[in-house]
Formats: structure tokens, C-alpha cells, sequence
């Protein structure tokens, strides 16, 4: 572990979140996190030209801007990281950055990678004779795998990556036949690779046709991707017992029981989302692979697990977690730009592996607080901001407002934007007498 840069981060990320705008770029700029110029681009509004806009996608009106922050106390892996989050729910950031510390401070969070390869699918949707077709890609695969990296895939090549490998598996149809899907395994490196699979499955469809006299009907990348799974792992030690046998009965419970477990998994992207939105990554195939992998045994659970081992708690995280630092939107959005400088990450599985890490510990800290305080104090009580904020407050009215609904909420358990209108009210007409 670099003990400089740690107890750099230690100190100039005690008391972040109280604070100012400008007090807290002022630390990430000596933190080293951000840039002289990331400072001014943020210190400006994160202004961006339309034109660029214009290169992402059609009918453009605009830009839909989301409140940017960085998660603080994370050690992965011995490394010290600050975490870019693109994120609208309040209690995102501050319990990502509240349940680090613990672990950071009595733990330590460790990850890897199983496999390298993404998955590219080739599909025959009526096979006239499935034996004899496999027989062939089977018998020619090689000859494949050969074409596809010289004349699609050479630039992954030479940089190690390219097509791998490639199986056959029957699929039944329902109607009592079945169709071919022939997987193409190719190792994308640093990109996400979606494009470059499906160019190679679309090369591949010819000469397989030709060898095969089969009709290929469909050639598409999969988001299910469990020939690259990440792996993360939690431990807490010195625990108290009691907290610890509760967060692993509610761990059990979402294993066990899908209702529970979508809320689960929910909140397990509620720390991966942010991230991939912050560096440019595709967060819809990503949430597609790790939901389909969470029902791969027939029925859907948790993507993570908590156990307790003699006085230590131990969380584990396994999904696949497909990303890419080059490439795409990664390339060309500042605000992605910024958010990689920010990690300091080297490679995609890096990447890969601080977003699992925080996806396990924002489920950890989701269970801690719902087995001790209950969700509706713990989160409520961070959502007060945007209640006095709807209320219609003033600045010089909102912390008095807050306050005051701190106080509802710890006397009833309940607070409504209706309770905060009404305060906001009565502050007023006191005011004006």
C-alpha cells in the first residue's frame, strides 16, 4: 500500500462533505484527483458545446445534466481511490462514502477477475441437421478464429486481444426442435467491444454459411457475460455479533427470496450506475448482464453474499461487470475524460473491479442500515434536503426547515413534502408577525 497517498486521502477528505463548492475542488486539486483545468471546467459549470451532442445521438434539444460528486475512504485492493459518481438519489454518495471509512478503518475490501472474454452470438434459428452443423464449426473453428483476427480483429491482436475461442450449443425452439447458436469468445481488452464482436459475428456469417449450407438468421453480441466475472470481497472485522448475524440474515433473505432480492440488486447498482455513468460506460448492458446472471440458476437472487466467520463480517460480489476505458463515449465526453483521470485507472478490469468494490460496499451499507435504524429514518433523513428544497425554501429558511423536520421524523418515523410545505408555512406567517 502507497501509506503517502492513503494519508493524503485521510486528511484531505476528513469533513468533505461540510464542505464548500469551491473548498472542495480546492482539495481534490492538492489531492491530486483533478486537474488546474478539470477545477476551471467544474468551476464553470461543466459547459459543454452542442455540436458534441450532436455526435452521440439524433434530434438533439439539449443536455440533460445529472449532480456529479466522488465518494470518499476507499482503499481497494490497498490502493487509495476517489470515486466520480453521476447520481439524483441523496443518500447515494454519503452512505457509499460513510460505510468505506468503517471498512477502510476496520477491514479491508480485496477483488478479481474470473475469465477475459466477451461473447458474440451467431444464430440459426431452424437447423436442418444440428450434429452434422456442429461437426463442422467445431472442425473449423480454428480456421475461423484465424480469419476473423487477420481481417476483423487485428488491432486487438496486437494488443493481445482478438478472437479466442468458439463453441456451438443447441437452443430449443419450443415446438419441440431446436436452433444453433454458435458463441464466439473474443478478449476486447480495454474496450467494451460490443461493436467488434458483432462486426466479427457478421463476417463470420458467410463462411459459415458456406461450409454448413445452414441459413444464419441472427448475429449480436450477448450482455450476458459469464465468460468475465468480477469478484469482490468485503471484510469487517471485530464486528459486533449481534449486527452481524442481522446483516446476514437479511443476505439470506434476498438470496432466497426474488421479491427481496430485486430490491437488493437494486441497491447494489445504486454504487455501480453512477460510476458508469460518470465514465461513459453502457449502464444498460451492464444492469442486463448482472440481472440475467443473478437468474442464471432458474431463479433470480442476490448478486452478493454476507457471512460471518468468528468475529469477522464477509461480504462477497460476483457478476459480470463488462466495461471500457477507450473507445466510444469514454473517448469523447469531457466530463468521462475527467471522471478516468480521477480514478487513475489503468485498464478496463480495474475499472471493473472498483465498480464491484463500491457495489458491495453500498449493499453494505444498505443492510446495516435497514437491520439497525430502519429505511425510512436512515434514508428520509437524508432526503430532508430535497423536501425543504421542494417546499419552496429559501436559503436563508432551509436549514431552519430541516431542522425542524429532523424533529418530525425522529418523533413520528414519517415526514411528506406535505409536513415540509406546511412547516415552511407556519415559519413564514411567524416571520411576518
Amino acid at each position: 500500500m502507497d501509506k503517502q497517498k492513503l494519508d493524503l486521502a485521510k486528511k484531505y477528505f476528513s469533513g468533505f462533505s461540510k464542505l464548500s463548492f469551491d473548498e472542495r475542488l480546492d482539495r481534490l486539486t492538492k489531492l491530486g484527483a483533478i486537474s488546474i483545468e478539470d477545477k476551471k471546467f467544474l468551476a464553470g459549470g461543466c459547459k459543454m458545446d452542442l455540436l458534441l451532442a450532436e455526435k452521440f445521438i439524433e434530434n438533439v434539444i439539449g443536455y440533460f445534466q445529472l449532480p456529479m460528486g466522488v465518494a470518499t475512504n476507499f482503499v481497494i485492493d490497498k490502493k487509495a481511490y476517489t470515486i466520480p459518481m453521476a447520481v439524483e438519489e441523496t443518500s447515494i454518495i454519503a452512505a457509499a462514502s460513510k460505510t468505506a471509512k468503517w471498512v477502510r478503518d476496520n477491514g479491508k475490501i480485496t477483488t478479481h477477475i474470473v475469465g477475459k472474454e466477451i461473447i458474440g452470438q451467431i444464430q440459426v434459428a431452424k437447423v436442418s441437421d444440428y450434429a452434422k452443423f456442429k461437426k463442422i464449426i467445431l472442425e473449423e473453428k480454428n480456421k475461423f478464429i484465424d480469419m476473423a483476427n487477420e481481417n476483423v480483429a487485428h488491432g486487438l491482436v496486437r494488443r493481445g486481444g482478438g478472437v479466442t475461442d468458439i463453441t456451438v450449443r443447441a437452443v430449443e425452439r419450443g415446438d419441440g426442435e431446436f436452433m444453433a447458436v454458435v458463441h464466439v469468445f473474443l478478449d476486447a481488452c480495454d474496450a467494451m467491444g460490443a461493436n467488434i464482436v458483432n462486426q466479427v459475428c457478421e463476417y463470420l456469417k458467410e463462411p459459415i454459411e458456406e461450409l454448413t449450407r445452414e441459413t444464419v438468421t441472427m448475429c449480436i453480441l450477448s450482455n450476458l457475460v459469464d465468460s468475465k466475472v468480477t469478484h469482490a470481497r468485503v471484510e469487517v472485522n471485530n464486528i459486533e455479533k449481534k449486527l452481524a448475524e442481522k446483516i446476514v440474515e437479511a443476505s439470506l433473505f434476498a438470496q432466497q427470496d426474488p421479491y427481496r432480492a430485486a430490491t437488493n440488486n437494486k441497491g447494489v447498482l445504486n454504487g455501480i450506475d453512477p460510476i458508469l455513468i460518470a465514465t461513459g460506460n453502457d449502464w444498460r448492458a451492464v444492469e442486463a448482464g448482472i440481472h440475467a446472471y443473478a437468474a442464471r440458476s432458474g431463479q433470480y437472487r442476490s448478486i452478493t453474499s454476507w457471512s460471518f466467520d468468528g468475529n469477522k463480517l464477509i461480504g462477497k460480489f460476483e457478476a459480470p461487470l463488462v466495461l471500457g476505458v477507450v473507445g466510444g463515449v469514454t473517448r469523447l465526453h469531457p466530463m468521462a475524460q475527467m471522471s478516468l483521470r480521477m480514478l487513475g485507472v489503468q485498464n478496463a478490469e480495474e475499472l471493473s473491479r472498483i465498480c464491484a468494490s463500491v457495489g458491495l460496499i453500498q449493499n453494505l451499507g444498505a443492510l446495516k442500515a435497514l437491520t439497525t435504524e430502519g429505511i425510512i429514518e436512515g434514508h428520509m433523513k437524508l432526503h430532508i434536503k430535497n423536501l425543504a428544497l421542494g417546499a419552496g425554501a429559501k436559503e436563508s429558511e432551509s436549514l431552519i426547515l430541516q431542522k425542524r423536520l429532523e424533529q418530525v421524523l425522529k418523533e413520528t418515523k414519517r415526514i411528506s413534502p406535505s409536513q415540509a410545505a406546511e412547516i415552511l408555512k407556519e415559519m413564514r406567517l411567524k416571520e411576518s408577525l
